[in-house]
């Protein structure tokens, strides 16, 4: 067990493989895996400034029958337009960042060596805290590519959310086409 442990972000576009080859590397010794779309879900659960922040900016209609935070409403809503996108970003964001940073605390007192945070906008969101990353990874693939694995996956609406998104600041970029194993290996490259 090693007493320094690595924080790897790993993002891209929608169909670029985050969550495949999280899984794949998460299967070795000592990497553990999180995926951002599920901490963001528990910053907006009932009752947190996010939930409030969130009904504020986009109203009630984002609601089910227990009131709890729909995320099918949300997103519809979210994704809708460029400025929305912004405005809910803006909202989760910066909480996602700080459920991080005790996340990461967990998993090094865990002994965990490498710890994989897959999150689609940890190379472009302006309010993703990156200090916390020794290396973030964009995985980039063709849009022909993700929109076929889009739609095998029943998310092929998915295809133009993250149209204006490109990494900024300090980022390596992995090709994440091929097979799982070839871009397993352009991965481990990238951490020596």
């Amino acid at each position: 067990m090693s007493d320094i442990m690595k924080v790897i972000g790993l993002a891209g576009r929608a169909g670029s493989g985050k969550s495949t080859i999280a899984r794949y590397l998460a299967q070795e010794p000592a990497v553990d895996w999180i995926d951002l779309d599920t901490v963001a879900w528990d910053t907006y659960a009932v009752g947190t400034s996010v939930y409030k922040n969130l009904l504020e900016a986009f109203g009630e209609s984002i609601l089910d029958e227990s009131g709890e935070i729909d995320r099918i409403r949300l997103a519809a809503i979210a994704f809708a337009n460029h400025e929305n996108q912004k405005t809910l970003n803006a909202i989760v964001h910066p909480a996602v960042s700080d459920a991080v940073k005790a996340i990461t605390l967990k998993h090094r007192r865990k002994g965990t060596e490498i710890l994989l945070i897959e999150g689609a906008l940890l190379a472009s969101s302006p309010h993703v805290d990156r200090s916390v990353y020794d290396l973030v990874l964009w995985l980039e693939v063709p849009d022909a590519v993700r929109m076929q694995r889009l739609q095998a996956t029943g998310r092929a609406d998915h295809g133009t959310r993250g149209d204006r998104m490109s990494p900024t600041g300090a980022f390596i970029s992995i090709l994440a086409s091929g097979t799982i194993e070839e871009v397993a290996n352009r991965i481990h490259q990238a951490l020596k």
